[in-house]
């Protein structure tokens, strides 16, 4: 005999909710629709810094090409490595990630990104911007999931910590050096 649980569940029709069988259901913590709402908020926003860096990369022109191509090429990864994080530990915490191109265009924080060509420091610029959107969003729910989950805390606290190396990292791309007199 075995102690297995088979049950048919029905998820919320607003979910996109199917009938499914799950064997040995899993227990454990499972997240508030505020924790959801607020990891959500950070999953749009990291799909669409993804998306946006992909434009940045393939529409950059000018001095210094390469090396902000290339460059871009790590925030890439970087956002779609960190949005599947986000979206697993969703999903362990019994939640729906919700990453379809309707749902991030509208409820990204992320302003839209220009269309074209787009010059390499004004690229920098437009990038930046977006990092630290991001980073924005994920300061702006930590508390509220610290509270509700200081795993998931510790997540976005990983991420926060990479995104902001890369603000100052291609934002320096811009700056002049200040003379110490």
């Amino acid at each position: 005999m075995t102690d297995t649980l088979e049950r048919t569940t029905t998820a919320p029709a607003d979910a996109g909710g199917k009938k499914t069988r799950r064997q040995n259901a899993e227990k454990g913590f499972v997240a508030s629709k505020e924790l959801t709402d607020c990891m959500q908020a950070v999953l749009v926003d990291l799909i669409e810094l993804h998306l946006q860096g992909k434009q940045a990369h393939w529409n950059v022109v000018g001095k210094n090409f390469r090396d902000l191509h290339l460059q871009l090429d790590e925030i890439i990864e970087a956002a779609r490595e960190f949005s599947d994080e986000v979206a697993e530990r969703l999903r362990a915490l019994h939640a729906v990630p919700d990453g379809r191109s309707d749902t991030v265009s509208a409820t990204t924080t992320l302003p839209e990104f220009p269309h074209g060509e787009i010059d390499t420091a004004e690229t920098v610029d437009l990038v930046v911007q977006r990092l630290e959107a991001v980073v924005g969003t994920m300061r702006e729910v930590h508390d509220t999931v610290d509270e509700n989950d200081p795993t998931s805390a510790d997540i976005l606290h990983g991420i926060i910590e990479k995104l902001e190396q890369y603000a100052w990292m291609v934002g320096a791309e811009n700056r002049v050096a200040k003379r110490v007199s």
